[in-house]
């Protein structure tokens, strides 16, 4: 083989590859997206349930932020930040 057909065969093979990782990119990006909405939402639904009154029970409070942590791992955008520093002023009851 010479080295031009080596170069040629490992060009064909990278595209091969890379063909096949774009659309797993893809894929992946839109399941993020979608995680990221779901946690907004669920976040949002005990913000409003809670916000009349600015008492949050311990449990809601806890997997508020576990929502909101997750929801920042995948770049989740300012908007929540401001949502979750006003949760953090409410009173938690037991």
């Amino acid at each position: 083989m010479t080295q031009l057909s080596t170069i040629t065969t490992l060009i064909t093979e990278i595209g091969l590859i890379i063909g096949t990782i774009i659309p797993v990119v893809i894929w992946i990006k839109k399941i993020s997206n979608g995680q990221q909405s779901l946690l907004r939402s669920e976040m949002l639904q005990i913000y409003y349930k809670n916000q009349e009154s600015g008492t949050i029970h311990q449990y809601e409070y806890e997997n508020f932020v576990y929502l909101y942590e997750a929801y920042k791992a995948l770049k989740g955008n300012s908007f929540i930040d401001k949502i979750y520093a006003e949760v953090k002023t409410w009173h938690i009851v037991k």
